[in-house]
């Protein structure tokens, strides 16, 4: 059960306001980037069986997909704010930010196995997001009333 005293939740992690916000960048860092380590080693669990029983390589699994985890949580912060363009234009530059860095390591780390180059991948593409996306998103709501 959650109480509200004032106009935030109490409880919880990452901590929240009465809107269902998360309230402070660190938290949402923190909170993306120990789900990106759980989907990293989710992926790293789930390509040692495939590879134990001979279905392929080990390390040949798209490490992009330790993403899903801080996406599920983009996605729950991005359900709290109100509908407007401010959460759309916020969401969307956030995302070209994101995968253009996700890319841009993707591209340097090239000759890695590709679990490893894309969780490097996913772990840029989470903070990129996550630093444009919650002060953008707070910025442009006030700007848009």
């Amino acid at each position: 059960m959650t109480e509200q005293r004032g106009s935030e939740r109490q409880g919880g992690f990452p901590r929240r306001d009465a809107e269902g916000r998360i309230r402070t960048l660190g938290d949402l860092l923190g909170v993306c980037l120990a789900g990106l380590v759980i989907g990293a080693l989710a992926l790293v669990l789930f390509d040692w069986a495939f590879a134990s029983i001979g279905a392929g390589d080990f390390g040949h699994t798209n490490g992009w997909l330790a993403v899903i985890l801080p996406a599920w949580l983009f996605w729950d912060d991005f359900r709290a704010w109100e509908f407007g363009a401010a959460r759309v234009v916020a969401a969307l530059v956030a995302a070209a930010v994101g995968v253009f860095a996700g890319l841009l390591i993707a591209g340097l780390g090239a000759g890695l196995p590709p679990l490893l180059s894309g969780a490097l991948a996913a772990a840029a593409f989470t903070v990129a997001y996550a630093t444009v996306w919650f002060p953008g998103v707070r910025w442009l709501a006030r700007r848009t009333g």
